[in-house]
């Protein structure tokens, strides 16, 4: 594994430390949060050790326990004394994806989804795809190989911060696709006016799934219906975050690469699978947090 950087990211962690204090110095309104960091199912064991062969203990704690918990005591500052105050951030994605002057809480309610959902997928050691997911993976995708391929050279190719996700197919029984989102972007239909697929510097406003449908201030993303035109009906079952404060203090800034082969051998195929069939009967782009119980402990 490359030298980690030592230099530290001075602003994500002066904010972060915040979250260090005692209760007592904390604002009144942080004692009364309901939002939470939640607990992941290797949670002893990758904060002591790191998850091993992808993450030093150092990285693990700042881009799950430090940063998650920046998110969500920014969710927790933005809904405060709200009606949101305890709606998962699964619903609250959902629930803010076309309003433009909630773009703040959809950003951090669906980053902290997102990166949720990444760690949830990790495991400490190497995991076997079972065996009737593997056919399926075959049968869609050719291969497992190509599956890796296609996922790893679309999240290498990814020229910002994201998520890349497989997602399956609700009409097609089987079928999967590999996608990207942007930024917070959500990877959910019933919030496909901030799915952000798309490079916006590469696509101009007047082009399919360009700037007319990307962002909350877009022209269609008051009036959109749950699906928009031309999208189809997933629900994402993996995913690998792009972010850079995941992998350049292990990897280095040239080690995007070795970083995302690491991550394929981390996978833990079994909650993968369990996310595959739990959307099986899945129709019509149902709320985020509702069809996997793992992900709905914020």
């Amino acid at each position: 594994m490359l030298p980690r950087f030592l230099r530290p990211q001075s602003s994500l962690r002066a904010v972060s430390s915040l979250t260090q204090k005692p209760n007592s110095a904390l604002p009144r309104f942080q004692t009364r949060s309901l939002h939470r960091v939640p607990q992941l199912t290797h949670d002893a064991q990758f904060k002591k050790n790191g998850i091993s062969e992808l993450l030093s203990p150092e990285a693990f704690d700042f881009a799950w326990t430090q940063y998650q918990t920046l998110l969500v005591d920014k969710l927790n500052l933005l809904t405060q004394d709200t009606p949101d105050a305890d709606a998962k951030p699964g619903d609250l994605l959902v629930k803010y994806s076309r309003r433009p002057e909630m773009a703040s809480v959809f950003n951090y309610a669906s980053m902290a989804h997102n990166n949720h959902f990444f760690f949830n997928c990790l495991s400490p050691n190497p995991t076997q795809i079972p065996e009737k997911f593997a056919k399926d993976i075959v049968d869609t995708c050719s291969s497992v190989e190509s599956l890796k391929l296609d996922f790893l050279a679309t999240a290498n190719a990814m020229f910002g911060p994201g998520f890349v996700w497989l997602a399956k197919n609700l009409e097609r029984e089987g079928l999967m696709h590999i996608f990207c989102t942007y930024n917070a972007g959500s990877p959910y239909p019933a919030a496909h006016s901030r799915r952000q697929p798309v490079d916006m510097a590469t696509h101009s406003p007047d082009a399919p799934l360009g700037n007319q449908y990307a962002g909350a201030m877009g022209s269609h993303s008051q009036n959109q219906k749950s699906l928009a035109p031309g999208a189809v009906d997933v629900q994402p079952i993996l995913c690998v975050n792009t972010w850079e404060h995941v992998w350049m203090m292990d990897y280095g800034i040239a080690g995007k690469a070795e970083y995302l082969e690491r991550w394929w051998d981390r996978i833990n195929w079994e909650v993968v699978f369990d996310n595959y069939n739990a959307v099986s009967s899945m129709k019509g782009g149902r709320q985020a947090a509702t069809w996997n119980r793992s992900l709905s402990m914020l």
